[in-house]
């Protein structure tokens, strides 16, 4: 038996050996504006591997917190999830296939590290095409490294490429995956491999090496900096070491499935009912995901658009399942607080931000409670009418107009997967492509509006709007301190009279809150704090501790505005010089703005 843990020290360990840096995870949240979460552990990384210098050198490794929600609907299944943790290695320009290739093999077949049984091992490399040559390297990597020939498979760009297919221009190259036998035998047949025998192999690993870029007119040209990158998914990797059938017996997650039998009074594996196991996987996992997305520093509550969406959607489907196999308690907080124990001494952000995380599950689902059965009695009311109309005119209503669907999700905040799954119980079909196409109507229509809220800014650049600006980031570090680092900016209206900040927060401040946040902007202002201003690098503003919307774009270079110790933020300005000018801070309203989103007005005295 290996567990998850002791992956993650092995792993780390062989490659700090091999000279690598440890790095910590990234946030889960995305630093590229054009996607909503960290996906894999060469997102945060993209600059160093287009060149730009790493302060922890050439050689890397790390475990990142992953999320991916493309396939939220496959979760229920024995291997999908939306939350993982990614084991990654790097080189940026320094070693490539052979050294890779050599250390994927040593640490896998070592007796020192995780000691597999050669024989059980099997790998793919590029096939080659018209556009790329057969990769021969890794081939003859692999063979002398000591896996035999039978057990190397070919294929294309689909499966043997990174990204996946080489069709865009980019920074690209062939990879390598390694497999494990999975087969009903104790070994594989002599003539097996993932190419001829797909079912019975389980991909651990998967080696890229950026070796090209793809230009405009879509040709291939050598990269001068040749990268390696390297991913192997926790959760996947424990559950086929070990000989588990799904991932959710992995000791990560076995605890979570443990307290669901606890609520629900059902059995995990004993039950006969499919709609059991997929219910308990579903619940475990989305709890899982909201749980560590709302534990990040960058902490998001449950929201109509972006992440706060996915959030929302998470821990409403997991409800709903929780209603399936019979909760009809608030529960979801009770699932989470295993989570939490679960990551608290890998990820110590999840701990230190558990009263924000169970707070705004338990708000969300006492919400999302009422909201479902006005949803379930709304979609009765639905039926009834075609019953009546079925009645009437002898023709049977074999579809939900996408009109209805969309008032179920946007009336009555019915998400279109429950009214799908009841639409099936009742021999009923949905329009799935249609709902999508108004619900990026309604998606544009959002982000237009939180565009223009984040735009506000300042009306003017005089000295009234300066010292109220300078205020805001001095309020947004107090908020932060007060309430936690859950708090970010969500927009600012600046006018000579008064401040409005919006700030992720999901409950009215208290007055003890407020006093809080007055007494320590003021205190700052009373200590006549110089406001200094530096240029560095986005990366550079981040290891320095600065604050700042950093899912907008920046340029290479960014203004970074400090106030002593109590605040530092990326902003373009302009600022008083000294915290002395401002004169003294108070809140004249505090008030909700929208789901999960705080306003506060404030003005100078």
């Amino acid at each position: 038996m290996i567990t998850s843990k002791e992956l993650r020290q092995k792993y780390l360990e062989f490659f700090e050996l091999k000279g690598h840096k440890i790095v910590a995870s990234a946030s889960v949240m995305s630093s590229d504006p054009t996607t909503l979460f960290t996906s894999a552990g060469m997102q945060p990384l993209v600059p160093y591997l287009m060149g730009q210098s790493h302060p922890e050198g050439k050689r890397l490794v790390s475990v990142q917190k992953c999320i991916r929600t493309g396939d939220i609907d496959e979760v229920g299944d024995n291997s999908h999830m939306t939350f993982f943790e990614m084991l990654g290695n790097w080189s940026l320009g320094d070693y490539f296939k052979e050294e890779s290739i050599q250390m994927s093999y040593e640490f896998l077949t070592s007796k020192d590290y995780l000691g597999l049984d050669k024989e059980k091992l099997a790998v793919t490399v590029f096939k080659g095409d018209d556009d790329a040559e057969k990769d021969n390297e890794s081939v003859e990597f692999w063979k002398s490294a000591g896996i035999p020939d039978n057990r190397i498979g070919f294929l294309g760009k689909e499966d043997n490429w990174w990204p996946g297919g080489g069709k865009n221009p980019g920074p690209q190259g062939p990879d390598t995956e390694i497999f494990y036998w999975v087969g009903e035998s104790e070994f594989p047949p002599s003539e097996s491999n993932p190419e001829t025998d797909e079912k019975n192999w389980m991909e651990i690993w998967n080696n890229v090496f950026m070796q090209f870029n793809k230009t405009k007119e879509l040709k291939l040209e050598p990269l001068a900096q040749k990268n390696v990158d390297t991913g192997m998914g926790l959760e996947r990797t424990v559950a086929v070491l070990n000989g588990f059938k799904d991932v959710y017996e992995v000791d990560t997650i076995k605890p979570i499935i443990e307290k669901i039998e606890e609520i629900s009074n059902k059995k995990y594996i004993s039950t006969e009912n499919s709609t059991y196991f997929k219910s308990f996987r579903i619940i475990s996992d989305h709890i899982r995901t909201a749980t560590m997305i709302m534990g990040d520093n960058n902490g998001i509550s449950p929201s109509n658009v972006d992440q706060g969406y996915i959030v929302r959607r998470l821990i409403r489907r997991a409800i709903r399942h929780g209603k399936n196999i019979g909760i009809n308690e608030v529960f979801c907080f009770k699932v989470a607080e295993v989570v939490i124990k679960q990551m608290k001494d890998i990820y110590p952000e999840v701990k230190q931000n558990q009263d924000f995380i169970i707070n705004q599950l338990t708000l969300e689902e006492e919400k999302f409670r009422k909201t479902l059965e006005k949803g379930l009695k709304e979609f009765d009311k639905i039926l009834n009418g075609f019953k009546i109309q079925e009645e009437k005119t002898g023709n049977k209503v074999i579809e939900i107009s996408t009109k209805l669907v969309f008032k179920l999700f946007d009336t009555y905040g019915f998400p279109f997967e429950m009214t799908e799954e009841l639409a099936k119980e009742n021999n009923l079909a949905v329009d799935k492509q249609k709902f999508d196409e108004a619900f990026k109507k309604h998606q544009d229509l959002s982000r237009a509006g939180a565009e223009k809220k984040f735009k506000g800014g300042m009306a003017d650049t005089g000295d009234e709007s300066k010292k109220l600006h300078t205020a805001t980031h001095l309020l947004h570090a107090a908020l932060r301190k007060v309430l936690g680092n859950h708090v970010e900016q969500k927009g600012s209206n600046i006018t000579a009279d008064r401040l409005r900040f919006d700030f992720s927060h999901g409950e009215k401040l208290t007055d003890e809150e407020k006093e809080k946040v007055e007494g320590l902007v003021n205190a700052v202002i009373d200590q006549a704090v110089p406001i200094i201003q530096e240029e560095m690098t986005v990366d550079e503003a981040k290891s320095a501790g600065a604050i700042g919307l950093f899912g907008d774009k920046y340029g290479e270079k960014v203004k970074v505005y400090t106030a002593g110790e109590f605040s530092k933020e990326i902003c373009g300005g302009p600022h008083m010089e000294n915290t002395s000018e401002l004169g003294h801070f108070k809140i004249k309203k505090e008030q909700a703005s929208s789901a999960g989103i705080r306003r506060i007005k404030a003005v100078l005295e």
